[in-house]
């Protein structure tokens, strides 16, 4: 779907003071003025990231009472058991909780639900089976705030729960010691932590209890730091705003990720190559480690990926990580088979360009890989999309995930059609559902009616554009002033140009798994540019066939390889030259 170019808004007089007083360039002070950075105490806040900026775990709603409790279990040799959840933020946040409490001496476990058996959440059987096998203590990350039934499951089994979490609540809260940075009647100044980062507040806090002071050990000190690198991959995956708390985590995890990976870690960054890079990017955990995280739970495998963060032993994490990149290879596989069929029954039974929402759906269309591709068909129509998985066997429900393309807020739009629903939950960009196949059309009309109620007609897609920049101003030094507003993030994204009048210096070419990707050598008044654009691979014929100059949305990049760097762009949209961009 084509998009809206809207080239924001500047302040000129505010960008000069804002030069002046921080002596930054200009093209750093103007996409800071954007970011809502005015002040040049401001700009050293937002450039730094000093670690010393963390607030003091004591200041988390729940931490206090949680870390005396789990202290006490450490104590009293109770059996603690950490129930994680299956995706990225939930692994790395068990990892760091479960290494923590063992380096403490604690008698502690990890469980991951199966994400194809299981489901998301805290799940009443399994509850059952670790009582069963003696468990005395469940903690749990990145779930269980909207679990009040099993809250009281687990009073009944005489298992005493910790919930820390970071999404919605419930109409009911938990009976039990919660974590969470948005407790009613608390006032955290930061509610965007994700799973890893409260799990990691809780960790950090737990190991003073054990110094009995607010400083710690060396050896503790060195765990925390080693813990922050595996906090960032939550941080990142899991797509919170990357200001104020989570800048500090991403930013110190990434040099930690580097210089003192686990030993998992170090296996994992050897598989990708990204031991070869002098510096790490958020992007680097994004596109790479990430995604390889989340397969271990997509394909119902996530206590991989825990043991991957876990292992001590060099031969086993080398194996794991070898497994887990195969996995990846087959979680894409996976995806992109879901992916055309979905995109097909999109144009093929609904009209994409003008629906105000698409509900998809497919027999044995994977689970694991079903919200990957609504958030791949959100974002290439520009419109809030749900794909379900329908069982094929009487009776059982259709399971589904829904993304909104950043239009609408989807927890919202489900409650007004609820009664459709077996269950439903998330937040306001992602959430699941189930749902009984039958009520499928009646469903999808609700929802569609929901959200044209809250989008106009005519909306558009719009691409913000932080400035108009040739390919001539960009050289290795200015685009390292851009990176200097790194980490990249939601809320924070890296910058978008544009430039007009570009013409192809050779014809685009596919690349990467199933043609995916796309690469083409660019040129504009004598200065080429080699750009990338990833999973475009459909614009290519496209583009060789329009022989006519073209305008380019991208994003300057510095590309490493073999010690050897030069600037490249990645294209976020292209269109023939001469239309307008809006303000």
């Amino acid at each position: 779907m084509a998009k809206r170019w809207r080239l924001l808004p500047h302040d000129m007089g505010r960008v000069e003071h804002l030069m002046r007083q921080s002596r930054l360039p200009a093209v750093v002070a103007q996409v800071l003025i954007r970011r809502g950075v005015f002040q040049s105490e401001d700009v050293q806040r937002f450039l730094e990231s000093r670690l010393t900026m963390l607030r003091d775990p004591e200041d988390l709603p729940g931490v206090p009472a949680a870390a005396d409790q789990i202290h006490q279990a450490i104590l009293d040799r109770k059996s603690i058991v950490i129930y994680g959840d299956y995706d990225a933020d939930g692994i790395t946040g068990t990892a760091i909780l479960f290494n923590g409490l063992k380096l403490l001496g604690a008698d502690v476990s990890y469980f991951v639900p199966n994400r194809l058996e299981d489901g998301y959440g805290l799940n009443c059987d399994s509850l059952r089976k670790l009582a069963t096998r003696g468990k005395q203590m469940v903690i749990s990350v990145d779930c269980g705030i909207a679990s009040p039934d099993e809250a009281d499951l687990c009073k009944e089994l005489g298992l005493e729960l910790i919930v820390t979490d970071h999404h919605q609540f419930g109409e009911r809260l938990p009976d039990a010691t919660l974590v969470h940075p948005r407790l009613p009647g608390s006032h955290y100044p930061f509610a965007g932590l994700c799973g890893a980062g409260v799990a990691f507040k809780l960790a950090w806090s737990v190991c003073q209890r054990a110094c009995g002071a607010k400083k710690v050990t060396e050896r503790l000190r060195s765990y925390l730091m080693q813990s922050l690198a595996v906090a960032a991959i939550g941080t990142v995956a899991d797509v919170v705003p990357m200001l104020d708390e989570n800048r500090i985590l991403v930013h110190h995890g990434l040099r930690s990720l580097l210089s003192n990976p686990s030993i998992g870690m170090r296996e994992l960054l050897k598989m990708t190559k990204l031991d070869q890079k002098s510096a790490l990017s958020s992007e680097d955990i994004a596109f790479m480690l990430a995604p390889r995280l989340n397969a271990t739970g997509r394909l119902g495998q996530a206590q991989l990926g825990v043991e991957l963060l876990t292992t001590d032993n060099p031969v086993r994490a080398a194996a794991l990580a070898e497994y887990i990149d195969g996995l990846n290879g087959s979680r894409q596989t996976l995806e992109r088979s879901v992916y055309l069929a979905a995109d097909k029954q999109a144009k093929d039974e609904f009209d994409p360009e003008q629906d105000p929402a698409l509900v998809l759906s497919g027999v044995d269309w994977h689970k694991g890989v079903i919200g990957v591709v609504a958030g791949r068909i959100a974002e290439k129509y520009g419109r809030p999309t749900i794909i379900l998985s329908l069982d094929g066997a009487a009776g059982k429900p259709a399971v589904g995930s829904a993304r909104s393309g950043g239009m609408v807020d989807l927890h919202a739009m489900l409650g007004e059609c609820n009664e459709h629903l077996i269950t439903y939950g998330g937040h306001a960009a992602a959430a699941g559902v189930s749902l009984d196949e039958s009520s499928l059309d009646r469903f999808r009309e609700a929802f569609c009616e929901a959200v044209s109620q809250n989008v106009p007609s005519d909306y558009q897609a719009e691409i913000n554009i932080d400035a108009e920049a040739s390919f001539s101003q960009w050289n290795l030094e200015t685009v390292k002033q851009v990176e200097m507003l790194e980490p990249f993030g939601d809320s924070n994204p890296r910058p978008i140009f544009c430039a007009s009048g570009v013409s192809l210096k050779e014809p685009a070419r596919k690349m990467g798994g199933g043609d995916r990707h796309l690469t083409v050598n660019l040129v504009q008044h004598n200065s080429a540019m080699r750009a990338v654009a990833f999973g475009a691979g459909q614009w290519c014929e496209e583009l060789n066939a329009l022989n006519a100059p073209i305008d380019v949305a991208y994003r300057p990049v510095i590309n490493e390889f073999r010690g050897y760097r030069k600037v490249e762009i990645q294209i976020v949209d292209w269109r023939p030259a001469g239309q307008r961009v809006s303000d």
